[in-house]
């Protein structure tokens, strides 16, 4: 009898471990639910996580009080963030565990990474997604955090914010924005570069590269990322939506790869329009063997995108420049290529 029940027990827990797995991979499918978080109050707490490299100067962790103490909120910081194994990263579990327990807290109401770096995609496919919707608040944070931005907001139908993090530099230009989106839920926002007030040339030049106006649920961020995730259950989704792609760091060969890569798995030809961000250091290196490709950066986007019969401009400031607009992603926003702007159409928040 016990030999039978102990067998009984054993199928219960090996078909409890199925429907587990069966639900966990539920989970990457798509959601065609909208969710949007609650805006941000004074004394709020919010997290504050590394879900990519590490934060492990305590300078660096007095940077990014100083802007939760200024805007009035209440850090919660997460466990790794300090005592976390490692050096440049810490281990996929302890990372996922900090994401997890912001969400889970219901007394947090937003969780903003301190900084990118590298190794967002690796804990993807350990994030519980039922977690993050059945408890939406705002995430925020850009570059290799991307790879979160996207899944999180494919998967959820959650609101997630392409922006500054903790230890960006927070110019009058990125909090104005900032500001605007997470403090004031504002609506109708024109998002545009700074207007230059001294000198003839334009230190902020966008281009409009084909124009029209299209509008559609914002989707992008970092162009590397995005790309590294093409082929798996969290790339991107691009049918029907404005596409804006940024980076940093890259010469206009990488960027031209790493384009094709994203035109051959049609991409570009699913979007309504096209924004190109500012690209920053992504010219030509001295000596380097990409020269001889003798195209510039200008030159790739015309390749690439002055044939096609969507709007696309390039030049707006959000990426991983000093000055940056907050872009929410999910949300319905109006691109104009003609006057280089773009226009959030719907509060972002609840």
């Amino acid at each position: 009898m016990k030999k039978m029940n102990r067998r009984n027990l054993l199928k219960i827990t090996a078909c409890s471990m199925l429907l587990s797995g069966l639900s966990h991979n539920f989970s990457f499918s798509k959601s065609s639910e909208k969710i949007k978080p609650k805006k941000l109050e004074p004394g709020d707490k919010v997290g504050l996580i590394c879900p990519a490299t590490a934060v492990t100067d305590p300078n660096d962790l007095a940077k990014a009080m100083e802007i939760i103490k200024y805007y009035g909120l209440q850090a919660v910081i997460g466990d790794s963030v300090k005592s976390g194994s490692g050096y440049k990263s810490r281990t996929v579990k302890e990372r996922v565990d900090d994401l997890h327990k912001m969400f889970a807290d219901k007394s947090v109401k937003a969780v903003f990474c301190i900084r990118g770096g590298y190794g967002s995609a690796q804990i993807l496919d350990s994030i519980d997604y039922e977690l993050i919707r059945n408890n939406p608040k705002i995430f925020c944070g850009y570059s290799d955090i991307t790879a979160m931005l996207i899944a999180i907001q494919k998967l959820t139908g959650l609101v997630t914010f392409h922006g500054p993090m903790m230890l960006s530099a927070f110019t009058t230009f990125t909090a104005k924005y900032f500001e605007a989106i997470f403090i004031n839920n504002q609506a109708p926002v024109e998002m545009t570069n700074p207007i230059h007030s001294s000198g003839i040339r334009n230190p902020y030049p966008t281009r409009t590269i084909v124009s029209g106006k299209a509008s559609g649920e914002l989707v992008g961020g970092n162009l590397t990322t995005i790309s590294t995730t093409l082929g798996t259950p969290f790339e991107i989704d691009t049918k029907g939506k404005i596409l804006f792609l940024e980076d940093v760091g890259e010469e206009p060969y990488r960027i031209d790869r790493m384009l094709t890569q994203l035109r051959l798995a049609g991409k570009f030809k699913e979007a309504k329009g096209i924004l190109f961000g500012d690209c920053v250091d992504c010219g030509f290196r001295q000596f380097e063997s990409s020269r001889s490709w003798d195209y510039t950066l200008g030159e790739i986007l015309d390749n690439y995108f002055s044939n096609m019969k969507i709007p696309v401009f390039s030049g707006l400031l959000v990426g991983h420049s000093s000055d940056q607009i907050t872009l929410p992603l999910g949300a319905e926003v109006e691109l104009d290529a003609e006057n280089c702007k773009l226009t959030l159409l719907e509060n972002a928040l609840i």
